[in-house]
């Protein structure tokens, strides 16, 4: 059987991570690492250099046309920023192309569905509760952008949305029979949901939202 076909696609923040590297070795380590694993010819790659809430992606729809063209899977370092962009999910979505996520490789479309849902939600609670938050702190004479109060709001928001999401997938495991946060952590991992970050469910952090629960 022919080794399969990867087309690459890595991203950075800034034009300095693209031109020093940081950030992309780390990408570039993890899709050797897999390739390592899973023997492949890689046709083209990509690297995309966008700004933090930029959402408009050309190298990416470039990527995925070298797919389709190279009846190629998509191969990428990271999940967990890149799941989190509606664009990025978007244009995943919309093409027929397989995909492979170093970090995540048990991800799914139907993971992409419920980060989709997660990501608008996550954007919605976090723009309205940023907003008011920034609102009050100009009315208390708050010099903005130099708060870290504000900063620590818009955080918590985005926290608050995402347990309340994953609400339902955890009262699930619980009437399934998963009492102890290792028990929900295992739960969450095997139907593939991520948590806030992308990446696996541990007991820290299916605690962490489970407190979150308590106040919303």
């Amino acid at each position: 059987m022919a080794d399969q076909r990867f087309v690459t696609y890595y991203r950075v923040s800034t034009d300095r991570q693209g031109r020093s590297g940081l950030g992309l070795e780390a990408q570039r380590e993890a899709v050797g690492q897999y390739l390592a694993a899973h023997p492949g010819a890689v046709i083209a790659e990509f690297l995309e250099v966008e700004s933090g809430g930029k959402d408009d992606r050309p190298k990416l729809r470039d990527a995925l046309v070298a797919c389709q063209r190279g009846k190629a899977t998509l191969l990428i370092a990271k999940l967990d920023r890149l799941a989190r962009s509606v664009a990025f999910i978007a244009n995943l979505m919309d093409s027929s192309t397989d995909f492979v996520a170093c970090d995540m490789p048990q991800a799914t479309r139907l993971v992409l569905h419920v980060m989709a849902a997660f990501a608008e939600h996550e954007r919605q609670v976090i723009g309205e509760r940023t907003k008011a938050a920034l609102a009050a702190a100009k009315a208390r004479g708050v010099r903005l952008g130099a708060n870290g109060a504000v900063l620590a709001e818009h955080h918590k928001a985005g926290a608050a949305g995402y347990a309340h999401q994953i609400a339902p997938a955890i009262r699930a495991a619980r009437a399934a029979g998963a009492q102890t946060t290792q028990q929900i952590a295992n739960a969450l991992n095997r139907a593939g949901l991520p948590s806030r970050q992308g990446g696996r469910w541990h007991p820290a952090n299916v605690a962490r939202t489970l407190r979150r629960l308590h106040h919303i």
